[in-house]
């Protein structure tokens, strides 16, 4: 890795590693050793993954083999600290697959502890669940969806570096890994806020600007976009600010624009606008794509459905637009639909503001 590369990683707070197809480590950011308690210099070129890893190697055995398959894994982790006490970690391999070849693989930890405390403590009070827990235990499988779009987008970016022909190249890739990076460790901080919390009531909302958000989501997704050649629009006026859950409108923004990309037309290059008008006493934000669309005639009383899918993709959760509707259901705003197969999709969501 060269000193540019080095130099990015070290200023990111996940943990990333390279070990080579002999489970050597050839470079460990200052995250990564300092979760270990190790110092670079007994790491590097020197120490294998069993030797780091001791009790925990054979339960990450199944997980390095098939990364050194060339095939991407991604798990959980309670990894014992050196200085006692647990930390719980979201863990991903990456292969590093040249002319065929797996030549080792790179790692990217994130240190995910406060969201499984939560849902510990959530498990073990469900005797005692009203209304608003139903929202909290329905948190975990907001955290996992929301972050498995940097994840996904960090693998990508991983394999474009890979395919890097000049050094400018891979530099531009260290950068977008860095972006990443910090886009992931942002939103875990808006995740930690909000279970920190046990009544939603209780979360202090922040003034927000609308555009900033979506030229975040547009960055977090980069590689998606640019690989399919789509066209966004983003027509909202920098001077649009409410006040608002910016965990909430992320993860809201992040999954309506995720939604357009994966469900686009393969025959039509993919065009999104987000928009945005301002009333008297609310917002009316608009997200509008040329995408494959719903039949709402079939589907409209089950589009905010937990894990409804309308277009047979293999991989679809069917908890995306679930969780939208239900944080803006929380913010106190309201989303309508509006669809039309092989057309398109809008999706509507009116905030309410105070004067």
């Amino acid at each position: 890795m060269n000193h540019l590369g080095i130099r990015v990683t070290d200023h990111i707070s996940a943990m990333i590693a390279y070990w080579d197809k002999d489970t050597i480590c050839r470079f460990a950011n200052s995250a990564y050793v300092d979760w270990f308690g190790k110092k670079k210099e007994d790491m590097v070129n020197k120490m294998t993954i069993k030797e780091l890893l001791g009790p925990l190697y054979e339960k990450n055995l199944p997980y390095i083999s098939a990364a050194l398959k060339g095939e991407a894994q991604t798990f959980e982790r309670e990894i014992p600290l050196p200085t006692g006490g647990v930390r719980h970690s979201l863990a991903n391999y990456y292969p590093d697959i040249v002319n065929g070849e797996v030549l080792g693989f790179f790692v990217h930890v994130a240190d995910v502890t406060p969201l499984k405390v939560l849902e510990k403590e959530l498990i073990a009070s469900t005797k005692k669940i009203n209304e608003q827990n139903n929202r909290l235990l329905n948190f975990s499988n907001i955290v996992s969806h929301n972050l498995k779009s940097y994840a996904n987008n960090l693998a990508s970016t991983i394999v474009l570096y890979e395919k890097a022909k000049s050094e400018e190249e891979r530099n531009k890739m260290f950068g977008y890994i860095s972006k990443i990076s910090e886009g992931f460790g942002t939103t875990v901080n808006h995740l930690n806020e909000i279970t920190r919390s046990q009544n939603l009531s209780k979360i202090k909302p922040e003034k927000i600007n609308l555009y900033s958000f979506i030229e975040k989501a547009k960055e977090t997704l980069l590689i998606q976009i640019e690989s399919t050649n789509a066209i966004i629009n983003n027509t909202v006026s920098k001077d649009i600010e409410f006040v608002a859950n910016p965990a909430y409108i992320e993860s809201i923004i992040l999954n309506l624009l995720t939604n357009a990309l994966k469900y686009r037309q393969p025959s039509q290059t993919p065009l999104i606008d987000f928009s945005c008008i301002k009333e008297p006493k609310r917002f009316i934000f608009k997200i509008t794509d040329n995408g494959r669309g719903i039949n709402l005639e079939r589907h409209r009383d089950e589009i905010f459905g937990m894990y409804k899918t309308f277009h047979g993709n293999a991989d679809a959760e069917g908890i995306g637009l679930f969780i939208t509707k239900d944080q803006i259901d929380a913010m106190g705003a309201e989303i309508e639909i509006e669809s039309l197969e092989n057309k398109g999709t809008t999706f509507t969501i009116y905030f309410n503001v105070e004067n």
